[in-house]
């Protein structure tokens, strides 16, 4: 899978940050939620928090 960043708080490192694949869908970069959530998540699946910040960058560069 090849990933190209298309939004984030940094330039390098381990930063929120938002990729396209060429798959046609994204990855999001963000903090492993470990507090309860009441979500049922499969194993093969987890949920990571991000800044709304990062959201609104990408909606801006994606218009």
């Amino acid at each position: 899978m090849r990933l190209t960043k298309v939004g984030g708080e940094c330039d390098e490192g381990t930063c929120p940050a938002i990729f396209k694949t060429d798959r046609g869908t994204y990855v999001v970069q963000g903090s492993k939620v470990v507090e309860e959530h009441g979500l049922e998540i499969p194993d093969h699946e987890t949920i990571a928090e991000i800044p709304e910040e990062l959201l609104r960058q990408v909606a801006r560069d994606l218009a």
